[in-house]
C-alpha cells in the first residue's frame, strides 16, 4: 500500500496526527527527523550548525530511503517542501497531505526554541509560513485545514484515506 505523508509547518500537527492515523489504520509511523538522526548518527541541530544545506542533503537521503518503503505514515520535515527531489520522491509511493495550521495558532503553541528555524520567535514562524505556504500547496495531493478538534481533523483524513 502507497505511504501517507504529512507535510506543514513546524508545530502543525504532521506528528500528533500521524501517529493517531498509523494507530487507527495500524500501520508503522515514521517521524522523518527521528529516522534521519538514528541514520545519519546525528542530530538536526548539529546538522544546522555545519549548515542548512548538510541538514537538507540528509534529509533528501532519509526520504529517498523512506519513499522506497510501503505502507507507512511518516511525518516530515516541515522543509521538506525546500527540496524538489524530496517530494518527488515521496510522491512515487505515496498520498501526500498538507496540514495547514494558521501561522497564529503555531506561534501561540509550538515551544520555538525547540525548533531551529524558529528560535527567532513568533515573527519567524509568520515569516515561514509566508515563505513556504505556495510550496506546501504545490507539493500537495490533499489540503487538510488543521482546524478544529484532533478527533474531527482526523476523521477529515481517514475518510479521504478511506476514498484513496
Amino acid at each position: 500500500m502507497r505511504n501517507i505523508i504529512l507535510i506543514g509547518m513546524p508545530g502543525s500537527g504532521k506528528t500528533t496526527f500521524g501517529k493517531a492515523i498509523a494507530e487507527r489504520l495500524g500501520r508503522p509511523f515514521i517521524d522523518a527527523d527521528d529516522y534521519l538522526e538514528e541514520k545519519e548518527g546525528r542530530t538536526i541541530a548539529s546538522l544546522f550548525a555545519i549548515s542548512e544545506d548538510a541538514f537538507r542533503d540528509a534529509e533528501e537521503r532519509t526520504i529517498r530511503d523512506l519513499s522506497e518503503k510501503e505502507n507507512l505514515v511518516i511525518a516530515t520535515g516541515g522543509g521538506v517542501i525546500k527540496r524538489r527531489a524530496s517530494i518527488e520522491n515521496l510522491k512515487k509511493n505515496g498520498h501526500i497531505f498538507f496540514l495547514d495550521r494558521d501561522a497564529k495558532d503555531i506561534a501561540s503553541d509550538v515551544e520555538v526554541e525547540k525548533r531551529p528555524l524558529l528560535k527567532d520567535g513568533p515573527q519567524k514562524v509568520y515569516d515561514l509560513y509566508q515563505e513556504r505556504i505556495t510550496l506546501y500547496r504545490n507539493a500537495a495531493d490533499t489540503i487538510i485545514g488543521n482546524h478544529g478538534t484532533k478527533e474531527e481533523v482526523l476523521e477529515k483524513i481517514l475518510a479521504i484515506i478511506e476514498g484513496l
